[in-house]
């Protein structure tokens, strides 16, 4: 993903953010904001499973991959958020990105 589209994510989110904050007086402690985003990912990622045919004992459905891209986007609105609370930049997203993922090859390359 180019830098630039993920700063302007993350300033669209803050604006989302800052928005509901101010219209909703929400006065959080990090912890709170950490547990009550997370608690919002989870629903999210049960809608994202909604979408598709995991459960083995029901006739699968036809998966309508729009819908499907839009709970993952709901997703990424909340990602969003939660990077910015616990203070990550689109530039230390990258950078830590890119360092877990050496790790990450390097743990598969050693059985891990």
């Amino acid at each position: 993903m180019d830098k630039q589209k993920l700063e302007v994510m993350f300033s669209m989110q803050q604006a989302l953010d800052e928005r509901i904050i101010e219209e909703r007086n929400i006065c959080k402690t990090l912890d709170e904001w950490v547990i009550g985003i997370t608690i919002a990912m989870e629903s999210e990622i049960d809608e994202i499973r909604r979408e598709v045919n995991w459960k083995w004992w029901k006739q699968e459905k036809q998966i309508n991959l729009d819908r499907l891209q839009e709970e993952v986007i709901d997703l990424w609105h909340f990602l969003l958020s939660l990077s910015r609370m616990v203070g990550l930049t689109p530039e230390t997203i990258f950078e830590k990105y890119m360092d877990k993922n050496t790790i990450n090859h390097q743990r598969q390359e050693s059985g891990y």
